[in-house]
């Protein structure tokens, strides 16, 4: 079945009392037990389960492929349950370029907790497959990696953990199922930020950790869902289980859109640099050609003149606004630098972008009005 098929009935049925064809949302925190103690309904408290949660579980394993998914109340809340998922002392790998909440989160807790942490540059797998040892549990990576938009090669990374008897968990949010499905590439493991394209309008916060089997590492994802609690609401479930509707239309309109504005700053001569992985002369394009449908909604390019010009810019746009997220149906832009603080890998001129399903023209035209007035 097509993805778009796929987005809009997966886990969707009328409601069989009323016919409602909108979902309702349960709110119940506790449920219905029989006289002998069961519960009938499948539902014991509102942390440990909620329908909305589990129709939105089931949907997102469909679109990803996999056999299960949990639903978290933020992305990192999933990252979090995943590599808690493993034991004090276990080894992982980890692509230096990152989300910068990641690499906070492995720093400043996990590492803590026990969990023994190297970041590599996973664009050379040869240097990765050295640095594996008995004890390596994970390698986690990102592709296209955020906010420099580099491309890993998830096929040869899948089988590189394999061999050493290590899994592979792919961050995919800047790519969706729609563009890229790192399960059938060979992946054990995808995370989601659901707050940015499958909730897809900047009004609700969520994540979510889909696996290819429903296997004893995924039942202690689970149990850390449970235990913890960082559970999405049934309202957060509802809304991005809509906005999987729509997804598919969404991520294509904003990729081709991506396209046209990325060819667009390669030729203008304010800007030094262009990083988006459907330019033929980005290092990953054919990575990208060979292991995504299109090449994503989301670009970050360098402006002469260093910080200063950069920000400017920023400053100048009127349909581009200044704004530090992605994947919603409006186009963002940001200094990316003063985002993630201090850290020398991070360009001062780079401005990153999250386009939008605005009219591919318009974007064009004020990302050229903002480089001219800036210039000024």
């Amino acid at each position: 079945m097509k993805i778009d098929t796929l987005a809009v009935h997966a886990a969707h049925e009328p409601d069989p009392h009323t016919g409602a064809i909108a979902e309702g949302i349960t709110l119940s925190t506790t449920y219905l037990r029989a006289a002998d103690g069961s519960y009938p309904g499948g539902y014991v408290y509102g942390r440990s389960d909620n329908p909305n949660r589990a129709h939105l579980e089931a949907a997102l394993a469909a679109l990803e492929g996999g056999a299960a998914a949990a639903a978290f109340s933020s992305g990192l809340a999933a990252i979090h349950a995943v590599f808690q998922a493993l034991a004090p002392g276990d080894h992982v790998l980890v692509s230096t370029d990152i989300y910068h909440g990641t690499r906070a989160l492995l720093q400043e807790l996990l590492a803590r907790w026990g969990l023994d942490v190297d970041f590599m540059a996973f664009d050379d797998l040869e240097a990765v497959g050295q640095a594996i040892r008995p004890e390596t549990r994970l390698l986690y990576l990102e592709s296209p990696t955020n906010p420099m938009l580099k491309l890993i090669d998830i096929a040869a990374a899948a089988e590189l953990a394999h061999s050493s008897g290590a899994r592979l968990a792919v961050d995919n949010t800047l790519a969706t199922p729609v563009l890229q499905q790192p399960l059938a590439l060979g992946a054990d493991i995808v995370l989601h930020s659901s707050t940015k394209y499958f909730g897809g309008h900047s009004d609700v916060t969520g994540g979510a950790v889909i696996v290819k089997q429903e296997d004893d590492f995924f039942a202690r994802v689970r149990l850390g869902q449970t235990l913890a609690g960082g559970v999405a609401s049934p309202f957060d479930c509802w809304l991005i289980r809509r906005g999987l509707a729509t997804l598919p239309l969404r991520v294509r309109a904003q990729a081709a859109n991506a396209m046209r504005l990325a060819g667009f700053l390669e030729s203008h001569p304010a800007v030094s640099q262009v990083h988006y992985p459907g330019l033929k002369e980005h290092p990953g394009h054919e990575v990208a050609a060979r292991q995504m449908s299109a090449f994503g909604a989301m670009l970050s390019f360098q402006v002469r003149g260093g910080e200063a010009a950069a920000r400017r810019v920023a400053a100048e746009t009127k349909l581009f606004t200044q704004a530090t997220s992605l994947g919603g149906v409006e186009s963002l832009i940001e200094h990316r630098a003063s985002i993630e603080g201090e850290d020398p890998d991070m360009p001062d001129d780079l401005l990153r972008v999250s386009v939008g399903i605005e009219g591919g023209e318009d974007l064009v035209a004020d990302m050229e009005g903002a480089l001219g007035a800036s210039a000024k």
